[in-house]
């Protein structure tokens, strides 16, 4: 067996030009493939990243988001008086009423729109999710049109950087902080004053409550209870599944409209596979009937030519996936389908998609190169010593 595998790569290493481009057609697929799953990957791991599981949150009863979810605040009330909920250092409860509502802003590249995402929420905010910081600046102060940004908000989206104005609901809001959630869905909001938000959109109403839980493992209990309360119509959710759910419509379109390019992409590398392989056979006509009289097995003739395709497969995908790599170092935006507001995210790569990527130029490699495998097979030994 370790004949025939050394047979196979000294047979690539001798048509190193046609070998070279198969393995570049199928490197170039092999990328495409990997972006795919790591722009979609990199989406879902920023919105899984922005909940956690110390966390849950309170939404009205089969509201898909935060932006249409309405709690009146008698609601938001029986919420804070759960005993599962944390308590802060000066007594009160650890959770914030928050409301979320959507502006349009212009993109400092193009002056394009995007809907930006404003969270009116309270100081405790920064108790409730402890990963997000303030990096510059300082907090808004309560009761006044002041706001802080997230990074990538303050970097993509005119008005939003430190000491700018931005204007919306008939207000001038001045950014007076800035703070950086690690990557998560945070930094693509705006915060400010609950209360002031509120009068500025006339909504006199929460769109969310999330409180910090003494125990995570308590979670099932206030849901239970919570969402069986008859004055109560909500949904209780642990923070990181909702932010999850929020990843949902768009990952999937990524995926789908990638695949479907990909797999373009594919048939075309397929029939370059196929036709060095047929070069390959061809090629090498008078070794294949001097196997054969060796004593070599069809079976055999057929593994080792299957063999030789997957190896250019492999290749084509290692360089692929390494060259997908660095895609970890660019972030993007888009609008998230599910909530209709700007995100901004960047390509992840994990040991799962660098498996299947690996996978999928292996299945490639082998497909391409069954038929010619299938010809070399079935090759006759006097036939084929006559060609030579």
């Amino acid at each position: 067996m370790g004949l025939l595998l050394s047979y196979s790569l000294r047979s690539i290493a001798a048509r190193r030009l046609s070998a070279s481009l198969t393995v570049l057609g199928m490197a170039l697929v092999v990328f495409v493939f990997a972006a795919v799953l790591m722009l979609a990957h990199g989406l879902e791991s920023t919105l899984v990243a922005t909940g956690s599981d110390w966390n849950a949150i309170v939404i009205r009863a089969a509201s898909t988001s935060e932006t249409v979810s309405i709690l009146m605040r008698d609601d938001a009330g029986v919420v804070m008086t759960q005993p599962e909920v944390a308590v802060a250092p000066d007594g009160g409860a650890l959770a914030v009423h928050e409301i979320v509502v959507l502006i349009s802003g212009e993109k400092r590249k193009n002056g394009e729109p995007a809907n930006i995402v404003i969270r009116g929420t309270e100081p405790q905010a920064f108790a409730v999710r402890p990963d997000v910081k303030l990096t510059a600046g300082r907090a808004w102060t309560p009761g006044t049109s002041e706001v802080i940004a997230g990074r990538s908000i303050a970097g993509n989206f005119r008005g939003c950087g430190l000491g700018e104005q931005v204007d919306f609901a008939g207000r001038a809001w001045r950014v007076v902080g800035l703070f950086d959630a690690g990557g998560s869905g945070f930094d693509s909001e705006l915060w400010g004053d609950v209360e002031q938000v509120q009068q500025a959109f006339r909504r006199p109403i929460y769109s969310s409550v999330t409180f910090r839980l003494k125990e995570p493992a308590q979670f099932d209990g206030v849901r239970n209870r919570l969402e069986s309360d008859p004055r109560l119509a909500v949904d209780v959710q642990r923070e990181k599944a909702y932010y999850a759910k929020q990843s949902v419509a768009t990952a999937t379109f990524i995926r789908v409209l990638g695949l479907f390019v990909t797999i373009l992409f594919a048939l075309g590398a397929m029939v370059g596979a196929m036709i060095t392989m047929y070069a390959a056979v061809s090629n090498r006509i008078v070794e294949i009937g001097t196997m054969r009289a060796l004593g070599f097995s069809r079976g055999t003739v057929l593994r080792v030519f299957l063999a030789e395709a997957l190896w250019l497969g492999l290749l084509g995908g290692a360089l692929g996936v390494a060259a997908a790599s660095f895609l970890s170092l660019i972030t993007v935006s888009t609008t998230n389908w599910d909530t209709f507001s700007e995100l901004a995210f960047g390509f992840a790569l994990s040991p799962r998609i660098a498996f299947s990527s690996l996978l999928f130029a292996a299945i490639m490699g082998v497909v391409g190169g069954f038929l010619p495998a299938m010809r070399a097979a079935r090759a006759e030994i006097v036939q084929s010593l006559r060609q030579g």
